[in-house]
C-alpha cells in the first residue's frame, strides 16, 4: 500500500521508512529537514513544513492509505522557553496532517505520542488508560493532538492509533541538541570527553530500542488498535548512573561520570507498561539494552569513523 511518514528524515521517521520499504509498502517522507538529514533510498521525498497548508492538496493528489505522523517539536526544555514555536509544530502541524489525511481519504492516522503525557504517575509501569497529566508545553502539545485525533475520528471517519513512546534510542540519533541520554554518553565516551549524571543518579527512564518500536508502527498501520492508545516501552526502569556504566561498557570506556544539580523539571522515574501493546497489536520488546547499547556503539563508531556524517 501507498504510506506517507512525517518526519521521515528524522531518528524514528527513517527507521520506519527503510522498515515499510521492506515490506514492500510505497513510501512518501515528509520532512523539512530542521532536526534530520536522513533520507532513504526509495523513498518519495517531499520537503515541506507540516503546517503548510499546501500538504492536503498533495496528499489528496497521491492518498496514502495511512499517514504515520512522527514530526514533531521534540525538546522539553525548548517547549518551555518558547511555547509558541511548540504549538505551531505540534499542535497546528497535527490539524494540518489530519485535514490532509481527510482531504485524501486516508484510513488511519498512526500518531507518535510520547510517555510525557502522563507526567507525575501514580504508579509504575503506567497502564494506557492513566490520567494524563501534561507538565510541559510539549506534552500538552501531544495531549491535544490526541484529542484532535478523536475528533476527526468522530466528523470525519479517519481511523487512529495513538503510540505513547518511552525513552527511544539507538542508530542515527544524534547527540546534537536535546538528544536522549544515551546518544550524549555514547558521543561523549567515545571521543573521550567528560559525562554527567544530573541529580544522584537514581532517576529512572524506560529505553526502548528504535528498530523495536518501528515494529510497533508498523504493526499499528493495519486494522488493530483504532482509536486506542498503546504503550512502547519495556515496562522497565534504568537508573541513570547504572545507565552510564552499560553505555562505558558498551563503549569500552571508563565509568567515571561527574555529577551535577538536578535538572528542575525533570520526572523522578518512568516507565510505561506494554502489556494491552501486545494484547491487541502483537507488539512486545525484543531488544535487551544491552544488544540495542552495542548496536547504538557500533553505530556510533562508524559515524565517527566517516567523519560524522548525518547519513549512515
Amino acid at each position: 500500500m501507498l504510506v506517507l511518514v512525517t518526519g521521515a528524515a528524522g531518528f524514528i521517521g527513517s527507521h520506519l521508512a527503510d522498515r515499510l520499504l521492506a515490506d514492500g509498502h510505497e513510501v512518501i517522507g515528509v520532512d523539512d529537514f530542521s532536526s534530520g538529514g536522513n533520507v532513504r533510498p526509495g523513498v518519495e521525498m517531499w520537503r515541506m513544513d507540516v503546517t503548510d497548508p499546501a500538504l492536503a492538496d498533495r496528499v489528496a493528489a497521491r492518498r496514502p492509505e495511512v499517514i504515520f505522523h512522527l514530526a514533531a517539536q521534540v525538546s522539553v526544555r525548548a517547549s518551555v522557553a518558547d511555547p509558541l514555536h511548540d504549538a505551531r509544530i505540534n499542535v497546528l502541524g497535527t490539524a494540518n496532517v489530519l485535514e490532509a489525511a481527510r482531504a485524501g481519504g486516508a484510513r488511519k492516522v498512526v500518531f507518535a505520542s510520547s510517555c510525557a503525557v502522563y507526567g507525575v504517575p501514580d504508579a509504575l509501569p503506567v497502564p494506557p488508560d492513566a490520567e494524563l497529566r501534561p507538565a510541559s508545553p510539549y506534552a500538552a502539545s501531544k495531549v491535544s493532538g490526541e484529542i484532535y485525533l478523536r475528533m476527526y475520528r468522530a466528523l470525519h471517519d479517519v481511523d487512529f492509533t495513538i503510540l505513547t513512546l518511552a525513552n527511544v534510542y539507538g542508530p542515527r540519533q544524534t547527540p546534537d541538541g536535546e538528544a536522549g541520554v544515551i546518544s550524549i554518553f555514547t558521543d561523549a565516551l567515545l571521543s573521550g570527553r567528560p559525562t554527567r549524571v544530573f541529580g544522584d543518579g537514581t532517576q529512572t527512564r524506560d529505553y526502548v530500542y528504535v528498530l523495536d518500536v518501528v515494529d510497533a508502527f508498523a504493526r499499528a498501520g493495519g486494522e488493530a488498535g483504532g482509536g486506542g492508545r498503546f504503550n512502547v516501552g519495556t515496562g522497565l526502569q534504568t537508573a541513570d548512573r547504572e545507565l552510564h556504566t552499560l553505555v562505558a561498557q558498551a563503549v569500552g570506556a571508563p565509568d567515571e561520570p561527574a555529577f551535577a544539580p538536578p535538572r528542575p523539571g525533570d520526572l523522578p522515574a518512568m516507565a510505561v507498561d506494554p502489556a494491552e501493546t501486545e494484547r491487541v497489536l502483537g507488539w512486545r520488546p525484543r531488544t535487551s539494552l544491552r544488544d540495542g547499547l552495542a548496536a547504538t556503539a557500533a553505530w556510533a563508531r562508524e559515524r565517527a569513523a566517516a567523519g560524522g556524517a548525518r547519513e549512515l
